[in-house]
């Protein structure tokens, strides 16, 4: 049995990002924001001005994704990603680092775009979270990527896109974790948490942010935990 951890809703980015996703069902992801209080509403880069409109009046921050899911996109496509986004309202961006560039062995183009794409975020006061799909790198790989983050001065890694072939596993948290310790590198965990027992282990593993699209289900388990029931 997990402990249990205060107000997990604070934790969570509330995520919505399949391709299919519909301005009703954006809606409905806001209004699930202002109910629960998540940390975040995160969502694809053409929603994030239905979102900040919606969430004008709200803590809730406004999350989009740049470079999404490969990132393979060119550095200065992403750089514009994230600083259109950031105009639309977005205060925290998700960028996907260059996956084939790290595991050539290219560390300073995966080190630059890093540093490029945050520059603009903090210019404009948002977070950078920067993914590292965990599950396609080797633990040597995982460790360079991570390093590489905090050199380049982003705010958070995060293990997967949930598009890849793994999401987020309490192994890989505690290792992004040991390799930030010195930093103030903080960890987001996602991909495949569904439940209140998934997301307390990641946030005992060393995540302070988890993204997940089952929010809602988690802060529900969580209140019938607390009920005794």
């Amino acid at each position: 049995m997990c402990t249990k951890i205060k107000n997990i809703a604070s934790f969570i980015d509330h995520t919505l990002l399949k391709p299919e996703a519909t301005e009703e069902d954006i809606q409905k992801l806001c209004r699930d924001a202002k109910e629960y209080g998540f940390a975040a509403v995160c969502v694809n880069p053409c929603y994030v001005q239905l979102v900040s409109q919606y969430l004008c009046s709200m803590s809730v921050n406004v999350c989009t994704v740049v470079g999404f899911p490969l990132g393979a996109h060119l550095t200065d496509v992403k750089v514009y990603e994230a600083q259109r986004a950031i105009d639309d309202g977005a205060r925290e961006i998700d960028t996907v680092i260059n996956i084939g560039a790290l595991k050539s062995g290219n560390f300073e183009l995966v080190y630059n775009e890093i540093k490029a794409v945050a520059d603009i975020c903090h210019e404009k006061d948002a977070l950078l979270k920067v993914i590292i799909e965990t599950a396609l790198l080797l633990r040597e790989e995982k460790i360079k990527a991570c390093k590489l983050v905090s050199q380049a001065n982003a705010d958070f890694v995060k293990t997967s896109t949930g598009f890849g072939p793994g999401g987020a596993t309490v192994d890989d948290v505690a290792l992004i974790k040991k390799v930030l310790k010195s930093s103030s590198v903080s960890v987001k965990a996602a991909g495949g948490i569904r439940t209140y027992e998934d997301a307390v282990k990641m946030i005992q593993a060393g995540a302070t942010r988890i993204g997940t699209s089952s929010g809602v289900k988690i802060v529900k388990e969580e209140k019938l935990k607390a009920k005794g029931t």
